[in-house]
């Protein structure tokens, strides 16, 4: 009976194992170690398979979830994905990875987290093979350490449409806090287009290089800068709405060459038209600080409730005003009358240096300061300039305002 009875266990066990393995091929052993989508749990960890999240889903996601090369993340209309705030959770796509991620308006992708509280999570970071400026041509992104940049400049990640990311911006330190989008040496291929971040509590975006478009972005109380730039990036966008909240401490663009080497070929020289940017109007609020040799082609640009317009600081910045750096049809409320602080120039080396106001023909054609009406949802145009025209909530169904 003995025997049997062992036998009978044994053929138990094999059973149950054979079970597991089959419902659960990603679970490779306790909790804390399975990998991968198991029910309604997304565990992070390398990610060696393709990964589908299924259309109308809500998934827990815990942990890093890094997406290696050759692999692809495909996330569905109307998925929902909730980050565990108790622990460090982000998705990381990898160089040579991909993430298919498409939502519509009326069934948009919403990344977010179990606490509602800005930087309960990590966000959402895509790793490319464009080129970046920085010593070597490659870096390694702030969180994960995942290494990008390289030669492609046609290099294509994926596709990302209609999808919010909420409470975002997690700190791992006190000089590595994420975004809510940062996009590092990603490439033309990748199309990013209708994506929100929405309250967190550092970058709405940020480009590290490379050449991805991105069109019709909107960046709603992100507690530090709405749009940030650096490393060369060269993309072509237009689109983009800011709506900063009482807590910001940020600017709605700040944009960097390099830091360290100001002059770092390829220079960041982005094309972006149709910029609507709300400030929160307190004593230090600045619509765009553009420094450290950034180039930019910008038209279209309103700004409203800043105390300070655009700011272009350091030599480096400055000689480019009118060649690299232009802005044409811009538009900034007549709160603001002291042209130093429309634009002006400023020698960072230099402390204590007043700021030298910049003729505004200097920087391009009908800049000028003139009366700006909003609706509540930041819905308007002045002679052209701004995000959203009337008529054309292109943000309507799919972002929280």
């Amino acid at each position: 009976m003995k025997t049997l009875k062992n036998l009978f266990v044994l053929a138990m066990s094999i059973f149950a194992f054979i079970s597991c393995s089959k419902d659960s091929k990603t679970a490779t052993g306790p909790e804390n170690e399975k990998v991968g989508v198991i029910g309604s749990v997304f565990y992070g960890g390398d990610i060696n398979e393709d990964i589908t999240l299924k259309a109308g889903q809500t998934y827990t996601l815990t942990k890093g979830v890094h997406m290696k090369e050759g692999h692809t993340l495909t996330i569905e209309q109307g998925v929902t994905i909730i980050a565990n705030a108790d622990e460090l959770s982000y998705i990381l796509i990898e160089k040579g990875a991909k993430i298919n991620a498409v939502g519509t308006a009326s069934s948009p992708i919403v990344m977010t987290a179990s606490k509602e509280t800005p930087g309960a999570w990590g966000g959402l970071m895509i790793c490319g093979k464009a080129t970046i400026n920085i010593d070597g041509g490659s870096g390694v992104s702030e969180v994960g350490n995942a290494p990008y940049g390289g030669t492609n400049d046609a290099d294509n990640s994926g596709t990302l449409k209609y999808i919010r990311l909420e409470y975002t911006g997690y700190a791992f330190d006190e000089d590595h806090e994420s975004n809510g989008v940062a996009f590092y040496g990603v490439g033309s291929a990748t199309t990013v287009d209708h994506i929100q971040v929405y309250k967190g509590s550092d970058d709405g975006f940020e480009f590290f290089g490379g050449t991805v478009n991105a069109n019709y972005l909107v960046s709603t109380a992100s507690h530090d800068d709405s749009f940030d730039w650096t490393e060369g990036w060269k993309g072509t966008c237009s689109y983009w709405l800011a709506v900063q909240s009482a807590e910001s401490k940020g600017t709605g663009f700040e944009s960097d060459n390099l830091e360290g080497n100001n002059d770092a070929s390829p220079r960041s020289k982005p094309t972006i038209s149709n910029i609507t940017l709300v400030g929160n109007g307190s004593e230090k609020s600045q619509a765009m600080n553009l420094r450290r040799g950034t180039g930019a082609v910008l038209s279209n640009l309103l700004m409203t409730n800043y105390v300070m317009g655009v700011g272009i600081e350091e030599n480096s910045t400055a000689k480019l005003i009118g060649t690299d750096l232009t802005i044409n049809n811009a538009v900034l409320n007549n709160s603001i009358t002291d042209d130093k602080k429309q634009y002006f120039t400023y020698v960072k080396s230099t402390e204590g240096t007043a700021r030298t106001a910049v003729d505004k023909s200097q920087l391009g054609d009908n800049v000028v300061v003139a009366e700006v009406t909003l609706s509540q949802n930041y819905i308007g145009q002045v002679n052209g300039a701004g995000a959203v025209p009337s008529g054309n909530d292109w943000t309507d169904g799919w972002t929280l305002k």
